[in-house]
């Protein structure tokens, strides 16, 4: 069974900065590539970032560039998030995906 567990989110003030965490078991993580979608009160889901299996090629969203860097460790089976620089419009619950599969979300909160 598939499992995405997501950590690390919080409230932060402008400028500053959190790492999310999702650790995955029940399948090769090392094999697939993998995700992080955010959904802000309203609106609909949107991709973020996303890593290749090998961890080589990374995708962002235009809103995020230069700010946020996706990366993983195979050998622990987690995916991280690494949130610079954070705006009011960063706040969302992220999740984290592989395929159909989604996590439970982990709330971020950028205010001051």
């Amino acid at each position: 069974q598939v499992q995405l567990v997501e950590s690390g989110g919080g409230l932060v003030q402008p400028g500053g900065s959190l790492r999310l965490s999702c650790a995955a078991s029940g399948f090769t993580f090392s094999n697939y590539a993998l995700s992080w979608y955010r959904q802000a009160p309203g609106k609909e889901r949107e991709l973020v970032a996303s890593i290749s299996a090998p961890g080589r090629y990374t995708n962002y969203a235009d809103s995020v560039k230069g700010r946020f860097t996706i990366s993983r460790d195979n050998a622990k089976n987690t995916v991280y998030l690494q949130m610079n620089s954070l705006k009011p419009e960063d706040t969302a619950v992220y999740y984290c995906n592989r395929l159909q599969s989604w996590g439970q979300g982990t709330q971020v909160t950028v205010s001051s």
